[in-house]
């Protein structure tokens, strides 16, 4: 979650603290020189990459694994945006992959994609139920799940963009 938090935060702001339509922020704003800026920074391989090799060199376990899931996030992340993806070279490179696979943008394959991270998602959630973790992490992972579930549903029924 934490490649997409600047994002999170950035639509949320817009949205619902400025008020800003979403065709504004979504077709505007987030195409934007200054929000692709920070998409570049916090979605790059190279930054991520440096980051997981400093935690395994300082053999720091809660930043090796925090790390490594926003390593995994990019890796699912890249072949997954048509038209809207991100630097993931960053620093290197500013190069962007188009790729024909949309994970929201059903004109590109989103109908079958929303669906299956949605049950990875739910498959996900219940290992992490299953082996009853404190109250706190059950809730804020049944919180989250909810979110995922949302999502899904304002890509595959609300976003008519195409």
């Amino acid at each position: 979650m934490l490649p997409d938090l600047s994002l999170y935060l950035m639509a949320g702001t817009s949205l619902f603290v400025l008020g800003i339509p979403a065709h504004t922020v979504f077709n505007e704003l987030y195409f934007s020189p200054a929000w692709q800026a920070v998409f570049a920074i916090d979605n790059s391989f190279v930054i991520w990459g440096i980051l997981m090799a400093v935690a395994l060199w300082r053999k720091v376990p809660w930043a090796i694994a925090l790390t490594g899931a926003a390593l995994l996030h990019l890796a699912f992340d890249f072949p997954l945006h048509h038209d809207d993806g991100r630097p993931h070279f960053w620093p290197l490179t500013g190069w962007v992959f188009d790729s024909p696979i949309s994970y929201w943008d059903r004109a590109h394959g989103a109908r079958w994609v929303a669906p299956i991270e949605a049950g990875v998602a739910t498959v996900c959630a219940a290992v992490i139920w299953r082996r009853r973790p404190p109250l706190w992490v059950a809730v804020l992972t049944g919180a989250l799940l909810l979110a995922e579930f949302r999502v899904v549903r304002q890509w595959l029924f609300i976003f008519l963009y195409n």
